[in-house]
């Protein structure tokens, strides 16, 4: 004899049917939302920057992030000469991720250029130009016949620089003495009294300039009148903003006190190559990972979900952009 179901029976059991479907069915939704499938897996390379600057301070902070998130993700951190460097590097396929201001990417026309691809905007670098306390430069038009720091070829700090120097009315070449060197070198020759002066383009506070300015007396400089003539050179110099440096910001300055500058952001940067799952992994742990990464590198307390999708000049990778989406209220 065939079991017969009570009418109210079968209508539990359809609804239960009905709603084990639906519950299968986001499920599904939320896998194929959320990147579903297996964890991203494979070596990555970071490229950061010079030893004692943020771009390497930030990424082996992140290392140790990325290391609990995507643990089967090899994460190799390499320093680099800064901005210019690791656009290149990246879009010759030597590096899978790298911090960059958008000034080196929006100059980089080489090959892979248009491979390229933003995960996040992270924060802003200052120009800071630091002298003795005793110095009579009170703008960069003062640096006439100077010996000046500049940053090292291929860095973002001499791309900067360049720029700043134009607009201040000198020739790079001719009206300054250009010392092609960076931030784990100035310091020590400012205070061997082999520099006038020297450029600097970080994150504030940055801890070479922090670490000077206990050892010995300096200041820095205001950038301010230059940014009218900066942006009148076009190109790239529309990524540079007024900003100041507030007083602050070095407490280990003698009487500090706020300091007009320029400022550029910095993105994080990677290629159309890397795969989406894993471009969304790293991108959430950068974001989520903000306040921890900030205790240690202040600027990275600016990393912001509501600016960090405005990567102009370059797109948002498509893992990048389906992270932001999985979090939009």
């Amino acid at each position: 004899m065939a079991l017969t179901l009570p009418r109210l029976d079968r209508r539990r059991a359809l609804q239960s049917a009905a709603a084990g479907l639906v519950a299968l069915g986001l499920l599904l939704w939320w896998l194929l939302a959320s990147g579903g499938g297996p964890s991203p897996s494979g070596r990555v390379t970071f490229a950061t920057g010079v030893s004692t600057g943020v771009y390497d301070t930030y990424g082996r902070m992140l290392e140790q992030d990325l290391a609990r998130d995507l643990p089967d993700v090899d994460v190799r951190l390499e320093r680099s000469r800064g901005s210019p460097d690791n656009v290149e590097r990246l879009a010759r396929g030597r590096a899978t991720f790298a911090i960059a201001a958008t000034d080196a990417v929006a100059a980089y026309q080489g090959a892979g250029a248009g491979r390229l691809r933003a995960c996040a905007r992270l924060y802003d670098d200052y120009m800071q130009l630091v002298v003795p306390r005793g110095s009579s430069v009170q703008s960069a038009h003062d640096l006439k016949h100077l010996r000046v720091g500049v940053g090292g070829d291929g860095s973002g700090v001499q791309l900067i620089t360049r720029a700043l120097i134009k607009a201040a009315g000198l020739d790079f070449d001719r009206d300054i003495r250009a010392e092609r060197v960076g931030i784990d070198a100035m310091p020590k020759l400012l205070r061997q009294g082999k520099l006038d002066a020297f450029f600097w383009s970080g994150g504030l506070p940055t801890s070479a300039v922090r670490t000077l300015a206990h050892a010995y007396p300096i200041r820095l400089v205001q950038l301010g009148d230059l940014t009218g003539p900066l942006h009148r050179q076009g190109g790239v110099t529309r990524y540079y903003r007024a900003a100041t440096v507030p007083a602050d910001a070095y407490e280990e300055i003698r009487r500090p006190e706020p300091v007009k500058t320029i400022a550029v952001p910095n993105l994080l940067v990677t290629t159309d190559r890397v795969a989406p799952d894993l471009a969304e992994g790293v991108t959430r742990t950068v974001i989520e990972n903000r306040d921890r990464i900030g205790a240690k590198v202040h600027a990275a307390q600016k990393v912001d979900l509501r600016t960090a999708v405005f990567t102009d000049p370059l797109a948002l990778h498509k893992g990048a952009a389906r992270y932001y989406r999985s979090v939009k209220p």
